[in-house]
């Protein structure tokens, strides 16, 4: 019974605090706008670099894309219940043009935390008006999304361009297996 107990009460921590950090914002944490938003950019070149670097292919399929929304690092974690949060900016044709964070929640077996930079490549013009267009956008809801993997081949696996979004999840040795990113939520940071 004290197992139980020790588990919901880490569930319901998790959970206030991934609540908690979903919802704060940049002036909760004493940081201006032009803070947030220097150190969102100092990471969107280097998360590039590395994903061009180490996914063959991923760099033609940028350069189609319409958009390109890059969070440098997503921290996830939990305990029963788990979480995730990062920001990231939005870029189209080489420039800035907005930025967002991202939250998720989830139910189920898991334990730890790590973090990962997620890079979400707009393929269609509808897609991008949907996330530029409105508050908030799920992933897997509001456009079909492609967690994009590298095969045994060596090659990009996954684009077969029925996606409207491709979706890249990175971690310091390459791309993630088994990562999920169906149900994250995105939402533009209101300044």
């Amino acid at each position: 019974m004290q197992l139980r107990t020790v588990i919901c009460a880490a569930a319901s921590a998790t959970l206030a605090l991934v609540l908690v950090g979903g919802c704060a914002n940049y002036r909760d944490q004493g940081e201006t706008p032009a803070d947030v938003q220097r150190s969102i950019d100092v990471g969107v070149g280097p998360t590039l670099t590395a994903l061009y670097a180490k996914v063959p292919g991923s760099k033609e399929l940028a350069d189609k894309a319409r958009g390109i929304l890059v969070f440098p690092s997503v921290f996830d974690g939990g305990a029963v219940v788990g979480g995730e949060y990062g920001r990231g900016a939005l870029i189209v044709d080489g420039r800035t043009v907005g930025y967002y964070k991202t939250s998720s929640v989830s139910l189920g077996l898991q334990i730890g935390a790590q973090s990962r930079s997620l890079v979400l490549m707009f393929m269609t013009q509808d897609a991008l008006d949907k996330l530029t267009a409105n508050n908030g956008w799920t992933a897997g809801a509001d456009a079909s999304v492609a967690l994009l993997h590298v095969g045994a081949n060596g090659r990009l696996e996954g684009t077969d361009g029925a996606a409207a979004v491709n979706a890249f999840a990175l971690n310091n040795e390459g791309l993630m297996v088994g990562a999920s990113i169906d149900g994250t939520k995105l939402t533009k940071i209101q300044w």
